[in-house]
């Protein structure tokens, strides 16, 4: 009999283990506004309204839980997810965006909450990739300011964006 019932115990956890779906949640964003002092430069530094922006995201995402925080291995980007990365006490990642949302990048994230740090083209392309569908346009040149939020819980996957100033 008490075998019988460690197996009824044991299959019951086995299957609302399984059966219970993580939710994992992404909010992606360009990075803030760059110096453009010198248009050669492929890795300018953030210039001080960017430091403001990227101070800024840091308050938005205070009562927000993180877990992880990734970026593209650029100043600008790097230094947009630098605030909000200290304030959760986390290191930034670096993510290769010719390589995004891979089978490693999905594995580490899974159950997660993450913070992406991209660029006007490679953000929404990351959003897409990650919804599968081609939902969202690159962002303008002067748009520092929009936050996706994709989430997803089983198989279902739900996105939103957002204007934040």
């Amino acid at each position: 009999m008490n075998k019988f019932f460690l197996l009824v115990i044991f299959s019951f956890t086995l299957f609302f283990s399984c059966t219970s779906d993580e939710t994992t949640t992404y909010y992606l964003i360009r990075h803030s506004e760059k110096e453009r002092i010198n248009p050669r430069d492929r890795n300018p530094n953030l210039n001080i309204e960017g430091e403001k922006r990227a101070q800024n995201w840091s308050e938005y995402f205070k009562d927000i839980a993180i877990d992880a925080v990734y970026s593209t291995n650029y100043n600008r980007t790097i230094q947009t997810a630098t605030p909000t990365a200290l304030s959760k006490n986390l290191k930034v990642d670096t993510y290769d965006p010719s390589n995004m949302y891979d089978s490693v990048f999905q594995k580490n994230t899974k159950g997660k909450s993450v913070l992406v740090v991209g660029h006007s083209n490679t953000t929404p392309a990351f959003v897409n990739k990650i919804l599968g569908e081609n939902k969202y346009e690159s962002l303008s040149d002067d748009d520092n300011a929009t936050l996706f939020i994709v989430t997803i819980k089983g198989d279902d996957v739900t996105s939103e964006s957002k204007k934040v100033e």
